[in-house]
């Protein structure tokens, strides 16, 4: 269309148009790929950066810097360097940067002295080398309410993070030890943990940011790092060993990094975990006269050798045990005159045989417990022990699960026989004392003493 116009132009049209192109207004083909085609704008304050937004930051209460908020100790040193302001007991602040800039609006709007202590140093020295120094404390009333709405505040994220948490069942996470996936609820995760790994860090409902929790905790494994006692080790199979036997499947109780994913840390201001369980346990102490007599002693259930079983006392195991599976424990202790390590060395023997679905009678591997179960009733084999130097080895000191309560009733002691074995009569022969001079004269501790008196 444009070279249809062009060719109805006259001569004295197309020069006019060809001064037109030589014109002010005229973009060269060559110059048009430095045209700009959207619209620019100043920065609407001075010094703003157009660059993408860093991590969140924190400003000075009385200038322009600002620091991030994780290095939160470098906007304190400078405030006290270059403003002479000291915050009293920081860590007791909710979210400090909100705190900051309550006290940045309010140190505008009235001078510094109408709220903060002054501290003066070098008092003694000479006017000019004296300096004063702000103290900003919970001794204000103004400050005491701030502090305590922004934990109120704290406490009410935390405690919807946690609801959230707790409802939450698109959970996904993978064990720590074993790497079996998990979906659903993070209790479930948390409860496998605690039951096949006897590794406990608290009841779910108790813990909130749940899942970067366990990446602070699968972070520390990854660097060969013992959770409890935060010792470096040169491969992972030395921290597995570690860890089991020197019982450090449990974090440090004594790491501050841990207090934030506990609900409890959030309760009161200012106060520890430990600090609040402290007035617990006092209260319980000041209480004068305790009552006992109510007391209900909460049992550990002991796991059959056999099957899933748990009974809460050891004679209902025992029973179960003789009844279902034909085991009598008490009776192959007697037989073979058992003491205590060597009922443990049983007790983790079959408990070992039972896990691997090998049964110990004829020595067959069964695919499934299921299987296994099924052919030890059937067949009757789990009263046929294999020789005692099959099992009586020193391997089965260490116990085949780690909360294994059947090992703590386990006793060489008179008081687990049977009413029966109580109730023979063994026979006992007394000496006779009748004769004891005779006794005296034929004894032969004269002939040894004559001896020893030639020989001297």
């Amino acid at each position: 269309m444009a070279a249809t116009m062009a060719q109805g132009l006259g001569e004295d049209q197309r020069e006019d148009a060809a001064g037109v192109r030589g014109g002010p207004g005229y973009v060269d083909h060559e110059d048009s790929k430095d045209c700009i085609l959207e619209p620019l704008s100043l920065p609407e304050s001075p010094g703003a950066s157009t660059d993408l937004e860093g991590p969140p930051c924190v400003p000075c209460i009385f200038c322009e810097e600002h620091f991030p908020v994780a290095e939160q100790d470098r906007l304190l040193k400078h405030m006290i360097i270059e403003h002479k302001i000291v915050i009293a007991d920081v860590k007791l602040v909710a979210d400090f940067k909100r705190y900051i800039l309550y006290w940045r609006k309010r140190f505008t709007e009235q001078p510094i002295t109408d709220f903060c202590s002054v501290i003066r140093i070098n008092s003694t020295a000479p006017f000019e080398e004296q300096d004063n120094y702000f103290l900003l404390c919970d001794v204000l009333p103004e400050d005491r309410i701030l502090r305590e709405e922004l934990q109120k505040q704290r406490l009410k994220e935390i405690l919807d993070q946690q609801q959230r948490e707790r409802n939450d069942t698109n959970f996904h996470g993978v064990c720590m030890f074993c790497s079996e996936e998990f979906h659903g609820n993070r209790s479930v995760l948390l409860n496998h943990m605690a039951r096949e790994h006897a590794f406990n860090i608290g009841l779910p409902d108790n813990i909130v940011n749940c899942t970067e929790f366990l990446c602070t905790l699968q972070t520390k494994l990854d660097n060969l790092q013992c959770l409890y006692c935060e010792k470096t080790f040169r491969d992972k199979n030395t921290l597995k060993d570690h860890m089991r036997k020197k019982q450090h499947r449990r974090i440090n109780p004594k790491n501050r990094d841990y207090d934030r994913f506990y609900v409890i840390n959030y309760l009161e201001l200012g106060k520890s975990w430990e600090e609040v369980q402290l007035e617990d346990d006092r209260e319980l102490l000041d209480l004068p006269e305790d009552d006992w007599s109510d007391w209900q002693e909460y049992p550990d259930c002991a796991v059959c050798l056999f099957c899933e079983k748990q009974e809460e006392t050891i004679d209902k195991l025992y029973v179960h045990m003789k009844d279902t599976h034909e085991f009598d424990l008490l009776r192959i202790k007697s037989e073979l005159g058992l003491n205590f390590y060597q009922q443990v060395k049983l007790v983790n023997f079959i408990r070992r045989q039972v896990y691997q679905c090998r049964c110990y009678g004829c020595h067959v591997k069964f695919k499934s417990k299921a299987d296994f179960r099924t052919h030890i009733e059937e067949a009757k084999h789990a009263s046929l022990l294999p020789d005692r130097k099959t099992w009586d080895q020193l391997e089965y000191y260490f116990p085949t699960y780690e909360n294994d309560s059947l090992l703590c009733t386990l006793s060489d002691s008179e008081s687990d026989l049977t009413a029966e074995e109580l109730n023979e009569n063994v026979p006992v022969i007394s000496e006779d004392t009748s004769k004891l001079c005779a006794l005296k004269r034929s004894s032969v501790l004269n002939q040894l003493l004559l001896q020893e008196c030639l020989e001297s």
